[in-house]
């Protein structure tokens, strides 16, 4: 006997049965089938294994659980019931209700312990692959001299997955990263209970997983709870056993594959697919207790055993954190300047003395400008890094000089690193990247950046709308962003995708029209913190416009939105363009006054940040008495009717790109001088 296990750990388990079946019961709807079968599982973990703080969810010293089935929530909720770690019996009661702790799916910031938002299935297992990368990269930054697992920032990620994850493309993808990248830190657990909403797997679901895993690279086991179909038996010693041999391979990340029976031990239901996603029945709940020794009424607890998970939790948690408190305050007082760098990362502060570069005139494409800031960026924060989705080249993403994120034996010639550098290598797999960059800000002590053609971030969607939802500082960098990428055409030209990522809440899309703008816009992402950011950025070369008397600095790009050059006199025309079509807007304004027609230009880098300004500095930029306004931006017109109002109009590309020269591009979809001169005449 390997485990540590009583009657009261085998009666706290089917505690944690009973409060997801009547959870779900109470509120009417839900995943009560995986919550039971799993409660011994994730049991064995919270009270047995991981290293937990019941007291301080944001401790560092902490393993990482994610539960990349979030629906199965209550297997996770439970546990922290179970665990003391700030969830009450009537969190649980309240389950799926308004302002309830316990929301359907887990929710990071909106229920402590959670560590990312999961629900969409693989994305979990994406970001616990960008944990398993940040542990590394943070042990590198902080503690790079001290031996294999000793560190105070090593940790181990441990990721519960389903069949369901495991047939989502972004878990694919994920996965055969975390095996190139050599993650020991990282152990997944797989519940291959062949269940998913519309029945057995064996539908559409037959490959062989583990074979999968091992073509992969990853160290595989199996823990067999069926016996080959035989009889169930929940061996919690063979499973602990396996949980310690994934913790001893520290080369190479880790499944256990755990075949289980959704629901077991339902005395009726057990193994059906229909208490995957609906409440269990009066009748079947109430065979359920009589089965396990439990009263009849809902949310009848075994207190003894709720005690003495509690003491226990508290207990491994107290010592853990003692043993590890002694060991950080010795890192610090042996590495006082990498301390005072982990104080600054945790408040989430830039350097006071921060700077940013300068351009000259001239022509520069914004993607090589942003580039060059990234370098710029390089020694002055340490905690900022990234790369791209096989793009780096072609996204500018690479801080010169910068070593890769590899391990030693994925060396190559032209991209040298170390198990610690900087250049992430994400490969041709844009939807994981999203969600292994949320993974890394979400373990804290870093900042990450993705890059890839703008028409590609349709591809990662899912990742920058859980970014978004989780308030969560990732950046994205799409380059090659309008009809200016040319010969490639229109699988390459975005057109709706300004609108379309403008549509997501809680995202900043920030468009800078040269390379000043991209300098300033770097500063203000990196300065803001609750929400993610996608920079917008051209292939094409554009104007370097000169500030000073006659055009405005490039700081308005801070505000949204900004009066770049004024108006001769009281102006009866604004333009407002974003990103290249700037430089066209200072054209035409030109001519127009030319023509005694007093034009303002208006710089639009980010509508997020202008439509957060107080109403004040917005009537100074677009003053309503002033109706005569045309956007231009190469990207469909929907959402500019808001700054241009009904007297307005936009110059805007309504209909897919074609292959040829960007310039060509440009004067056939109306994107030039003449057409902006007709349409501003047109309004005034």
């Amino acid at each position: 006997m390997t485990l540590d296990w009583t009657e009261l750990d085998t009666r706290a388990v089917d505690t944690a049965r009973i409060l997801a079946a009547d959870a779900v019961e109470k509120v009417g709807n839900g995943h009560p089938g995986t919550p039971i079968s799993l409660a011994p599982v994730v049991y064995l973990l919270y009270q047995k294994v991981m290293k937990v703080d019941p007291t301080d969810d944001k401790w560092l010293g902490r393993d990482r659980f994610v539960l990349s089935i979030g629906h199965a929530s209550l297997a996770q909720y439970c546990q922290l019931y179970l665990a003391g770690a700030d969830l009450e019996l009537d969190d649980l009661k309240s389950l799926r209700t308004w302002g309830s702790k316990c929301a359907g799916h887990p929710e990071y910031g909106h229920t402590r312990f959670v560590e990312c938002t999961t629900g969409p299935l693989g994305a979990g297992i994406s970001n616990a692959v960008g944990m398993a990368m940040a542990a590394r990269r943070e042990r590198g930054l902080f503690d790079p001299d001290a031996p294999e697992g000793k560190s105070v920032f090593d940790h181990f990620v441990y990721c519960l997955v389903g069949d369901g994850c495991l047939q989502e493309g972004v878990a694919a993808e994920a996965s055969s990263l975390a095996a190139t990248q050599d993650l020991g830190n990282l152990i997944v657990i797989y519940d291959a209970n062949r269940i998913t909403i519309e029945g057995d797997t064996n539908i559409a679901f037959t490959e062989d997983v583990l074979g999968r895993y091992d073509a992969l690279g990853w160290h595989t086991q199996e823990v067999d709870w069926t016996n080959g179909g035989t009889g169930y038996e929940e061996d919690l010693d063979a499973l602990l056993s396996a949980i310690r041999a994934a913790k001893a391979v520290r080369d190479k990340p880790s499944i256990i594959k755990l075949d289980t029976i959704i629901g077991w031990p339902l005395p009726n239901k057990a193994g059906h697919h229909a208490i995957h996603g609906a409440k269990i029945g009066a009748e079947e709940i109430a065979a359920l207790k009589e089965k396990l020794g439990f009263p009849a009424e809902p949310f009848a607890i075994d207190e003894e055993a709720v005690a003495h998970a509690r003491a226990n939790a508290a207990s491994r948690g107290k010592a853990d954190r003692a043993e590890w408190d002694e060991k950080f305050e010795a890192w610090k007082a042996a590495n006082p300047k990498r301390a005072s760098l982990l104080a600054r990362v945790r408040a989430r502060k830039l350097p006071a003395d921060l700077k940013l570069p300068v351009f000259e005139e001239g022509k520069m494409s914004t993607r090589k400008a942003s580039g060059e800031v990234l370098s710029a960026l390089a020694p002055q924060l340490p905690e900022l890094w990234g790369g791209s989705a096989d793009l780096a080249g072609s996204n500018n993403t690479t801080m010169k000089g910068e070593p890769s994120f590899l391990p030693d034996a994925r060396q190559a010639e032209d991209w040298p690193g170390n198990p610690y550098g900087r250049t992430i290598h994400f490969g041709i797999r844009e939807h994981a990247m999203g969600g292994i960059i949320n993974g890394i800000v979400l373990s804290g002590l870093t900042r990450a950046y993705g890059g890839t053609f703008m028409v590609f971030a349709d591809y990662m969607r899912p990742a920058v709308r859980l970014a978004a939802l989780m308030n969560l500082p990732s950046i994205f960098v799409w380059s090659h962003d309008s009809i200016g990428v040319g010969e490639d055409g229109p699988t390459h030209q975005p057109v709706e995708h300004l609108a379309s990522l403008r549509a997501i809440p809680n995202l900043d899309v920030v468009r800078p029209a040269d390379a000043n703008e991209t300098s300033v816009a770097w500063g203000e992402i990196l300065r803001r913190t609750d929400r993610p950011a996608g920079i917008i950025l051209s292939r094409q070369d554009l104007r370097i416009v000169a500030r000073g008397d006659e055009y405005s600095s490039a700081e308005g790009v801070a505000r949204g939105g900004y009066v770049l050059k004024e108006a001769s006199d009281k102006p009866r025309l604004i333009l407002i363009a974003s990103g290249s079509e700037v430089a066209l807007a200072l054209e035409a304004a030109a001519k127009l006054e030319e023509d005694n027609v007093p034009t303002r230009v208006v710089s639009m880098p980010c509508t997020e940040w202008f439509d957060e300004q107080d109403p004040e500095y917005r009537e100074s930029v677009l003053p309503k008495d002033v109706k005569a306004r045309v956007s231009i931006e190469a990207g469909i017109a929907m959402g500019w009717g808001r700054y241009v109002g009904d007297a307005g109009a936009s110059i805007s590309i309504e209909c897919f790109g074609a292959s040829a020269a960007g310039s060509k591009c440009f004067e056939e979809y109306g994107f030039t001088v003449d057409n902006v001169i007709k349409t501003a005449r047109s309004v005034l």
